[in-house]
């Protein structure tokens, strides 16, 4: 009955699995909005809190995209009321994964309950689990990879060399173009906070692995950026249903919103009123992302920094919990505001992050390199001022300071607190005599637009995603 029903509906129906964090959300979201636009039906399957980050692709996209609300599961770790990795930060991962698989069984009976169920299922490399209900399901699942060739890449090597890889203090990945070489604590950190034979983290293992099985992968790339790597995945992968097509933040919704899943407020006209005043270019944009919150030390190095480099800035700060504020996580030092009212702006909270990085005012932005910033900052032509501290950041940096020359270290680590006349001055020599960097950034952001434009090589491979999904409805 439900293959009659597939075959006499003309637009296919996808479920879309998103993963739970800022970066891996918004670049699948981006994905949704672009397969509504191509004529396909979708659901959306997320957990009750994680809700209103649909609201825009809902309200665009009425008749064809609709969600699919199941309760988050319990895990005796995760504390009541957390849906999303912001509230409990990186080393949760394995938490939330490990509690999303549990959703297994009760997609399963959904499925076998609908008359016209999804034809294929796209989810977050981190819902790895969901290979093995497709297989149940016998319907194909694509892998989406919120980041890019080179990560997918490294994960494969090193959680099927997990021992090996885990001895080592410097890992050479010989079989990969250019034979890169990173120290053990650079690797993602999902790998490093591994420990065999713990259920949780065997979960994560299993799923990370079984990516592989996937039908195909979609990736939030450009071959400008890294096409020997794609071209390695198609090898190492023996088909050529290897997606490449990022950057996504540039063909989603409106951006204005990107990522609030709160009220809207008046923050983006007092935000660009400020920007419209500055010089082109003159503009620094500070931010770590929704997962990581500063400790007292590092946020008075950083505030002493910006405020020695004599430049204008927008600093976003994470805040904390009650408890973190009274330890001085995410605090902003006294009298900082008020000593450079006239030279930057402090935004606690969510900021309309893409929307800065767009203005013309902004220069250069000083990020932990999430690959979700990454991809705006490379649309903005902001160059890049990097302090990586986790997760894939380590690698992220490596591409933008050592391989293509958009950027420069300005501190490394979780721990690090920078040196405050170092970073001034870094700051300042970099957005007034940047030239190289912020030439070949604004080159790279033409790359970009370049690569999602009709005929562009991530447009063509949409189109051929797309056809791709469409033969999986007849």
């Amino acid at each position: 009955m439900a293959a009659d029903a597939t075959r006499s509906n003309p637009h296919p129906h996808i479920l879309v699995f998103p993963y739970p964090a800022h970066g891996h959300m918004l670049a699948l979201l981006d994905l949704t909005h672009q397969l509504a636009l191509h004529g396909l039906t979708i659901t959306i399957l997320v957990t009750p809190k994680n809700l209103p980050f649909l609201s825009p692709l809902l309200s665009s996209h009425p008749s064809s995209i609709t969600s699919l609300v199941f309760p988050f599961p319990s895990h005796p770790l995760i504390p009541p009321g957390v849906e999303h990795v912001k509230d409990v930060g990186n080393s949760g991962n394995r938490l939330i994964m490990a509690a999303l698989g549990k959703l297994e069984d009760p997609l399963f009976n959904w499925f076998n309950s609908q008359s016209n169920p999804p034809v294929a299922v796209i989810s977050d490399f981190f819902l790895g689990w969901t290979q093995h209900l497709a297989t149940r399901l016998q319907i194909p699942r694509l892998a989406f990879f919120s980041t890019r060739a080179f990560l997918v890449s490294v994960f494969d090597y090193i959680w099927n060399n997990v021992e090996k890889v885990k001895s080592l203090s410097e890992v050479e990945f010989g079989h990969l173009p250019g034979s890169p070489v990173f120290k053990q604590e650079h690797l993602p950190s999902l790998f490093k906070l591994y420990k065999r034979s713990d259920p949780d983290w065997e979960f994560v293992k299993d799923g990370l692995l079984a990516n592989a099985k996937s039908w195909g992968y979609v990736l939030n790339s450009f071959d400008a950026l890294e096409g020997e790597y794609i071209q390695w995945l198609k090898t190492h992968v023996a088909h050529d249903r290897v997606f490449n097509v990022g950057p996504l933040s540039v063909i989603g919704p409106d951006v204005s919103d990107r990522g609030n899943s709160g009220s809207s407020s008046d923050l983006n006209d007092q935000v660009m009123t400020w920007l419209n005043q500055c010089p082109d270019g003159s503009v620094v944009y500070v931010c770590f992302g929704s997962q990581k919150l500063l400790r007292k030390e590092q946020m008075e190095a950083l505030a002493n920094g910006l405020e020695k480099s004599d430049t204008r800035f927008i600093w976003v700060v994470k805040p904390g919990t009650t408890q973190q504020h009274v330890e001085g996580f995410g605090v902003v030092p006294d009298g900082f505001e008020q000593r450079t009212a006239g030279q930057g702006l402090v935004i606690k909270g969510w900021a309309p992050q893409a929307l800065i990085l767009n203005h013309k005012a902004v220069g250069g932005f000083l990020s932990h390199c999430g690959w979700n910033s990454v991809s705006e900052a490379i649309v903005g032509g902001a160059m890049m001022l990097a302090w990586p501290m986790e997760a894939d950041q380590f690698l992220n940096a490596r591409l933008l300071v050592d391989d293509i020359g958009v950027g420069l270290r300005v501190c490394e680590g979780a721990d690090s607190v920078p040196n405050s006349d170092e970073l001034g001055r870094t700051i300042s020599e970099a957005m007034t005599e940047g030239g190289g960097m912020k030439t070949k950034a604004k080159d790279l952001k033409e790359k970009a637009f370049a690569a999602v434009s009709h005929g562009g090589c991530s447009m063509n491979d949409l189109v051929r995603f797309v056809k791709e999904l469409g033969q999986l409805g007849r």
